[in-house]
């Protein structure tokens, strides 16, 4: 049997400063997830962000993960951040230093 998957948009076209977020994502059923962050326009020093997966019971009450990754620095550039044993609710949330700008694309691919 092949194993369900499922992809999610869960950010498009929003310009992230200082700090940004995902929509919250239930994926309860997943057992594996992988955000994909694409940059479709970066200004500043967007290299020296991060990004961090956040887990909730809930989708309201959040707690990191534990799992980051850098932000894409240019354009049309693409980062990963993959997680396992997370719970029912995801999302992604990035910290930016002063001056920088990234307006991504986050997919969100899961797989049973």
């Amino acid at each position: 049997m092949l194993p369900h998957s499922a992809t999610a948009i869960v950010t498009r076209n929003d310009t992230w400063e200082k700090q940004g977020a995902t929509e919250p994502h239930e994926a309860g059923w997943a057992r594996e997830a992988i955000f994909f962050v694409r940059a479709l326009d970066a200004k500043g020093p967007v290299g020296r962000g991060k990004a961090r997966v956040q887990i909730s019971p809930d989708g309201i009450r959040w707690v990191d993960e534990g799992t980051s990754c850098k932000l894409p620095a240019r354009k049309d550039a693409v980062t990963f951040a993959r997680v396992r044993e997370f719970g029912n609710y995801l999302r992604l949330v990035a910290d930016l230093p002063r001056g920088a700008q990234l307006k991504v694309l986050v997919a969100l691919s899961l797989k049973a």
